[in-house]
């Protein structure tokens, strides 16, 4: 009987390492020897010691500084998604320009000296905006998200590969250095000597291990995912994972203990590793108020309304991210306090309640609000509906977004509908430097308000993070850029990551732009900080189910799957 021959990986990886391999690639040869439980390199024994970040998480500029310093620790590879939703944002529309352009990011990692691990979707969990997956998916209502095949048999599938593979190298393709942070939680932390050892053990099995994270880099913009489990929990704007490599790219104490194991059994590369990134104080800065939301509405919706008599999702109407409103007008007077609220838990995820432009409190998914309305008949009555972010695990997890169902005041379901889908973005970049020649009389406001300032930065700065206390819940631009969500008044996240490359340098204004969803505070004044806060939930914050009136339990949990 002939011997057994090794088996070549039919996959990405082979093209990959021809990419992204010298010329000679053509000669080279990724194989999987099964009978020796090991792979082969160009013929010779191989293991990677690989470690995960993702590109879309991480400035384009700064690519390259992230995976020298990975190559830096002794990794040989990476290991990567590419998020579906990121390049395809409309059906049959593709962008891989700028941040988004993988063969550059690919073309780094050939520079910095690393193989990679291709990991495409269409599905990727990473507690990415719906694990990846486009929102436009969800304008079929009906459409069943991750489902199986009912007439597949696992028993036979799993019957099967091993029938075809009994034995092969040993391989953990995630080995977790940290875990992920949810609003309202403490912030996770794994501890050094549990990752180290864990990490030896497995290298003296030989084992190949990719570490995830090795660098977690910032959810920006509206691209948070979230987990659901007896309740809605969204994922953190920062991702620092309490990975070896911090958020604003830093080598921390874990790369160097990981770097030392390393280095037992493999050679890593020599020479002086980079000191951490410069940091930048600044301010206390007083913001000035642009004025509330609804004044800028038709700016923020320049198409109009979308009239419906029961109010529509975000996907029916093509909002895929960020903030709706929905305006009705009060049929009858309500002269005294009367319950409103949505039936079936049908707030997703977060509903900001106006009377005539007037601040009347929060309904939340998942949790139970007490919130009464009064008005005269004719009253507007304004929900700005908030997207959280869209499960991003978990088996049909078909997240729409909105108003789910029509509003109930006191017994009257609420009907007629007018819905605006907002471009904020859009406003903070095109129309707010027009709006800034008009500004109104200050005052103390409450509800969802825009406030602005600009300041230089005196030298060539620096990485800093941005602290608003006080401040409630909202979201920032710099420069046009969005950085994400804060939610002071929650945590842990106190403060959001601003890279050095969004700043204007040596005394040009630079613009910061808050839309504060809440409450400000007397004093609307901002800070840039030289350290990030990470774990520090200021406030006790009590978790109602729907179901039950008992505290919602504060246990860490593991839901996500990656």
């Amino acid at each position: 009987m002939a011997p057994e021959k090794p088996l070549r990986l039919p996959s990405l990886l082979l093209p990959l390492l021809t990419l992204l391999l010298p010329p000679q690639a053509d000669t080279r040869s990724f194989v999987v020897d099964r009978k020796h439980d090991r792979f082969l390199l160009d013929g010779a024994p191989f293991r990677y010691v690989s470690g995960s970040l993702h590109y879309f998480r991480v400035p384009r500029v700064l690519w390259a500084d992230r995976l020298f310093k990975m190559r830096m620790s002794g990794l040989n590879a990476i290991q990567f998604y590419v998020p579906w939703n990121y390049h395809e944002p409309e059906p049959g529309v593709y962008n891989f320009n700028g941040s988004r352009d993988l063969f550059a990011f690919l073309k780094e990692a050939t520079l910095a000296n690393l193989l990679v691990i291709l990991r495409p979707g269409p599905y990727i969990c990473a507690e990415w905006e719906m694990g990846g997956l486009p929102a436009w998916l969800l304008r079929k209502p009906k459409i069943h998200l991750r489902t199986s095949d009912p007439a597949d048999n696992m028993t036979k599938i799993f019957a099967l590969l091993r029938k075809y593979e009994p034995h092969g190298p040993l391989v953990n393709s995630e080995y977790y250095t940290g875990w992920l942070d949810y609003w309202g939680q403490n912030h996770s932390t794994r501890s050094v000597p549990a990752v180290t050892k864990g990490l030896e053990k497995m290298l003296e099995l030989g084992a190949s291990v990719n570490m995830y994270m090795f660098h977690g880099g910032t959810n920006f913009g509206y691209w948070n995912g979230a987990d659901e489990k007896g309740r809605f929990l969204p994922i953190t704007t920062s991702y620092d994972y309490d990975a070896p490599i911090s958020e604003a790219g830093d080598p921390t104490p874990k790369f160097f203990a990981i770097r030392n194991v390393i280095s037992k059994f493999q050679e890593v590369p020599l020479g002086p590793l980079p000191p951490p990134s410069s940091k930048m104080m600044l301010g206390p800065l007083t913001l000035h108020l642009d004025g509330d939301l609804l004044a800028f509405l038709h700016f923020l919706c320049p198409q109009g309304p979308i009239h419906s008599i029961l109010p529509m999702t975000f996907e029916a109407v093509n909002q895929d991210h960020g903030f709706m409103l929905y305006r009705t007008y009060l049929t009858h007077t309500v002269s005294e306090p009367t319950q409103f609220w949505v039936p079936n838990n049908g707030v997703h995820d977060r509903a900001y309640v106006m009377v005539d432009g007037v601040f009347q409190g929060v309904l939340e998914r998942n949790m139970k609000h007490n919130l009464f309305l009064m008005g005269k008949r004719g009253a507007k009555l304004d929900v700005l509906l908030e997207n959280m972010g869209r499960l991003s695990f978990g088996s049909n997890s078909s997240d729409f977004k909105g108003l789910l169902e029509p509003p109930i005041l006191g017994q009257t379901i609420l009907i007629q509908w007018l819905m605006f889908p907002l471009k904020v973005d859009n406003l903070v970049k095109w129309w707010f430097p027009i709006q800034l020649l008009k500004r109104p009389q200050p005052r103390i406001p409450s509800g969802p308000t825009f406030y602005s300032t600009t300041f230089p930065v005196l030298d060539s700065g620096g990485d800093t993070f941005l602290y608003l206390p006080g401040w409630t819940k909202g979201q920032v631009w710099i420069n046009g850029f969005n950085l994400g969500r804060y939610w002071t008044k929650r945590g842990p996240q106190q403060t959001l990551y601003v890279p050095r490359p969004l700043l204007f340098p040596r005394g040009a204004l630079n613009k910061i732009t808050v839309l504060e969803l809440e409450n400000v505070p007397p004093q609307p004044q901002i800070q840039f900080l030289d350290r990030p806060i990470l774990n520090s939930t200021l406030h006790k914050t009590y978790l109602y189910s729907l179901s039950t009136d008992v505290q919602g339990a504060s246990e860490p949990m593991e839901l996500s799957g990656h």
